[in-house]
């Protein structure tokens, strides 16, 4: 039965969209109109062509031979795979229903299935290297060709047993070409989050305050009374404006209660503005309450974490270049011809 990988956006920001709906979601935010209208693949990739004058035609035919099968080829009882890039997971569902085009829901959540998360939090060490390639292959929605060998981790990882090899690793075909780029953002997210367990993540979101020339103090570990940093500009921190932080590292996404308290901990503290920051994303009770707060607090998931960690890297000081190590490289850009 085929197995279709499609992820939850490059930093996996869409992923708790897509667990806590028991949805997956072709998350295209330049496609406003149904898939199903497109007779044939090259009709879908010439609209992309024609409402865009920034898109090549290479582009184009890699957007449509992934779009296409979302709503033409994915059919009920076949499994989805979502590769976490909130823990070094994997998630498996499978697709209960037809596909959906919702054209009032928001951008890029146009397009879906609904689908019945029955493996989740998977770890990807259980799978061989070669699977874990395909894993990380360039395209967002493809289908995976190790299905057998997949199944028997999934199997032995709900039995509580360690899996086997079912068969000698299979050539990676050219639809599931690695993509590098993507391959290396998953072990930078990897090793912050085995550096960063408890109140370390502070000290990453800290050392990036500080590389945006903010003076900042962070709480020590234990009780923190609602505060994790506090930050202002200039040398010693005279400055506006005056912020306070709250970090958050658990694995579960944070609720709307905790966001109410960090508005109190604001006034406390005689604060302009706040910053909630939470690594595993945030439930709905938070997001829809945030066009109220827009101009008081924001939020940051792991992706804005990661964003600003790569911006502002040369900026941070030794101990935190010590504790996460990277070098820059450079590749030749494929993606456009």
């Amino acid at each position: 039965m085929p197995m279709w990988l499609c992820r939850a956006g490059r930093y996996g920001e869409h992923e708790n969209k897509f667990l806590e709906e028991n949805r997956v979601y072709c998350t295209w935010d330049n496609l406003p109109e149904s898939i199903m209208q497109f007779r044939t693949k090259q009709e879908l990739q010439q609209y992309f062509v024609e409402n865009d004058p920034d898109v090549k035609v290479k582009t184009a035919m890699n957007w449509a031979s992934q779009v296409w099968p979302f709503a033409h080829e994915m059919k009920k009882g076949e499994i989805v795979v979502l590769p976490s890039k909130i823990k070094p997971v994997i998630h498996f569902g499978r697709i209960t229903g037809d596909y959906e085009f919702l054209p009032q829901n928001a951008n890029p959540y146009h397009h879906t299935h609904q689908v019945e998360w029955f493996a989740c939090d998977i770890p990807r060490v259980n799978f061989d290297q070669d699977i874990r390639y395909s894993f990380g292959a360039f395209m967002t929605i493809c289908r995976i060709r190790q299905e057998e060998r997949i199944k028997a981790v999934i199997h032995a990882y709900q039995q509580g047993k360690k899996s086997h090899p079912v068969v000698s690793p299979e050539l990676i075909d050219e639809e599931e070409a690695r993509d590098i780029e993507n391959e290396a953002l998953g072990a930078i997210t990897n090793l912050i989050i085995q550096k960063t367990k408890g109140h370390g993540l502070a000290k990453i979101v800290d050392a990036i305050l500080r590389a945006k020339g903010f003076t900042t103090y962070v709480s020590p570990a234990g009780p923190d009374k609602g505060v994790d940093i506090l930050a202002s500009p200039g040398t010693l921190g005279f400055g506006s404006p005056k912020i306070c932080v709250q970090v958050k590292s658990t694995d579960a996404p944070v609720d709307r209660i905790v966001l109410d308290q960090l508005g109190g901990v604001m006034k406390n503290f005689h604060a302009d503005y706040g910053l909630l920051v939470s690594w595993s994303g945030f439930k709905s009770s938070v997001i829809n309450e945030m066009a109220k707060q827009f101009f008081e607090i924001r939020l940051w998931t792991h992706k804005e974490i990661i964003e600003e960690f790569l911006k502002y890297y040369d900026q941070m000081d030794d101990d935190i270049k010590e504790m996460i190590p990277l070098k820059r490289i450079w590749v030749v850009n494929n993606s456009e011809e």
